[in-house]
């Protein structure tokens, strides 16, 4: 066999930075060691894995295909040194998780804090970014798992129902919508003729609150899009529009009587969350120990 862990650790290097001068000083080689490596793979494959632009390696159709199959074998290459190595040394590096956005700041810091205060592992490596990024980084193995919440419609994965969400519309105190109040539950024309702070597309919770109340409001006014439900719940607070947006995230100024929890005559809305994980995985025990930590936790 002429293919190495070796090349495959530089092939993914240069992928990561873009070129094997910089790909040598991840993997604390010289640049032409670096750069033989990477033509002995292209000669034992007999393909080139990447474009070059100027000075630039980009990634090709090849080097696509290559990517996600050389992390599972680096990562297995990984697990077989830790199975064999000390604990106090095994646990050094460090789980690399991904998350979307609203549990990976309102939920999974809570969870890794009691973790560790039980099991005293090694800091953990946390991406953050919407529930379709998330998914390509599982899939992909740049990290072990991921805590999505939103659906996941990519084939080999393993998709675990994990914990239920409630969903809430809520608003600033002054917002028009809550005028004549009394009246009763604020009902779907008026929710219909609102403007909406919405998630971007890809979001976990932009599906979840489309999925909701699409079909009893048939479309969503969009005042703005934003990036993260931080954002949002500040827009509400400003009275920008109306926003539906986990209980996890708003509960902080409804405590404060900043925001307002609009009753309407729609259903209530609740969304699962998933834990996910790449069906070629080779769990470790340490993997396990925290998504075992992870099915049994409840919160406040």
């Amino acid at each position: 066999m002429r293919l190495t862990l070796r090349q495959l650790q530089i092939f993914l290097a240069v992928a990561e930075s873009g070129s094997t001068a910089a790909a040598a000083d991840l993997v604390h080689l010289t640049q032409s060691a670096s750069s033989s490596a990477l033509r002995e793979l292209e000669s034992t494959l007999q393909c080139h894995l990447f474009d070059r632009v100027g000075k630039r390696l980009i990634l090709n159709d090849n080097g696509r295909q290559l990517l996600p199959q050389a992390r599972l074998l680096l990562d297995a290459a990984v697990n077989i040194e830790l199975q064999f190595l000390p604990e106090k040394t095994a646990n050094m590096s460090g789980l690399k998780l991904g998350s979307s956005t609203t549990i990976g700041i309102y939920l999974l810091p809570e969870i890794l804090a009691n973790y560790s205060a039980a099991h005293n592992p090694e800091p953990s490596k946390i991406r953050i970014a919407n529930t379709v990024d998330i998914v390509n980084a599982v899939a992909n193995f740049e990290v072990d798992a991921g805590f999505i919440e939103g659906y996941c419609h990519q084939s080999g994965l393993h998709i675990e129902p994990w914990l239920k969400d409630e969903l809430i519309i809520v608003c600033a105190p002054e917002h028009p919508i809550l005028a004549n109040k009394s009246k009763g539950r604020i009902n779907p024309k008026r929710l219909r003729e609102s403007n909406w702070l919405l998630r971007e597309p890809g979001s976990g919770t932009r599906e979840a609150v489309e999925h909701a109340l699409l079909p009893h409001l048939h479309f969503l006014n969009p005042a703005a899009e934003f990036g993260n439900s931080e954002a949002i719940k500040h827009a509400a607070l400003a009275g920008l529009g109306l926003a539906c947006l986990s209980r996890l995230v708003v509960q902080d100024l409804l405590d404060r009587q900043q925001l307002v929890e609009i009753c309407s005559t729609l259903p209530a809305i609740h969304r699962q969350f998933y834990l996910i994980t790449a069906r070629k995985k080779i769990m470790s025990a340490r993997l396990n120990a925290l998504l075992a930590f992870c099915r049994n936790w409840s919160p406040h």
